[in-house]
């Protein structure tokens, strides 16, 4: 649970340590306000309450030199995305807490961590070559994702619908049959487009309430009597929830703060050489045509 909090920041600290990628709205790739691009209906949509609530004025910037549509695509399919690790963190959370597999974990025949232990605590107590499985998996739906699954689907920043994960097919012909994330089976090839758009809706402010959930759980666990209503059954968890290796190295909060920083700068030089490289295309195609 700690690894699926902790890369759930990932992709925010680009955001936190490179402000000098925030352009302001009147350049000339500013393209869409939020009333325009939509976002002000939308969110009346989901939470007629609450409406549009943006008080840092995010969806007028320009993330990483990108136009306001850019950005407003990488803000949803964020929104998106953490709401589908917390729905799955917020269920495996109960889970993990009442069941575990009852085969061996490990070719030595080590058993899964036991449920009287905390999801944290069992999170520490998995070998560290199996955390390592499970991140590698991780990162690897993560590229799948940015690279549009191998096919020529856009960058969700670039026109692609946000929260729409790609399909495996090409690895599926090219490699090894696995099933997609979203309607492996097919049972919704039939359904339409007002009926996703629908449930897209439920889906974010079921993420948005999941966040919430599992947020209190590790609160819960981290600072006894911090949720009054989890107390009864918060088990006291002495780690440091932010650090999903923290059970098998020392890491100081400067260290953590470093990765976090290096992970940004990672981030805003992909997006810097995407960018080169999209240039190099267009300008390719453009010789190509005069020619």
């Amino acid at each position: 649970m700690r690894t699926v909090q902790f890369l759930a920041l990932l992709p925010f600290s680009a955001l936190a340590f490179a402000p000098s990628s925030l352009k302001p709205r009147n350049s000339a790739l500013s393209m869409s306000s939020p009333v325009e691009s939509g976002l002000v209906d939308l969110a009346n949509k989901q939470n007629p309450v609450v409406g549009y609530f943006d008080p840092l004025s995010l969806a007028e910037q320009q993330f990483w030199g990108q136009s306001t549509d850019a950005t407003i695509g990488f803000l949803r399919q964020a929104e998106i995305k953490h709401g589908r690790v917390a729905m799955a963190a917020f269920v495996g959370y109960w889970v993990q807490s009442n069941w575990h597999f009852p085969w061996a974990q490990t070719l030595a025949g080590d058993p899964f961590p036991s449920i009287d232990l905390s999801p944290e605590q069992q999170w520490d107590a998995c070998p560290l070559t199996a955390r390592f499985q499970i991140l590698t998996v991780i990162g690897l739906l993560e590229v799948w994702d940015e690279y549009g699954g191998g096919n020529d689907n856009p960058h969700y920043m670039k026109g692609r619908q946000p929260g729409k994960y790609p399909s495996f097919a090409q690895f599926r012909d090219t490699v090894h049959f696995v099933f997609d994330l979203y309607d492996p089976f097919g049972l919704f090839k039939k359904m339409s487009e007002e009926k996703k758009a629908e449930r897209l809706l439920m889906e974010v402010n079921n993420g948005r309430l999941a966040m919430i959930g599992i947020f209190s759980f590790l609160v819960a666990d981290k600072i006894p009597g911090a949720v009054p209503a989890l107390s009864s059954i918060a088990t006291p968890y002495e780690g440091n929830v932010m650090v999903p290796f923290g059970a098998d190295f020392s890491l100081s909060q400067g260290t953590i703060v470093g990765t976090l920083a290096f992970v940004g700068i990672l981030s805003a030089a992909n997006s810097r050489a995407r960018e080169s490289l999209d240039e190099a295309e267009s300008t390719s195609e453009v010789e190509a045509t005069s020619e």
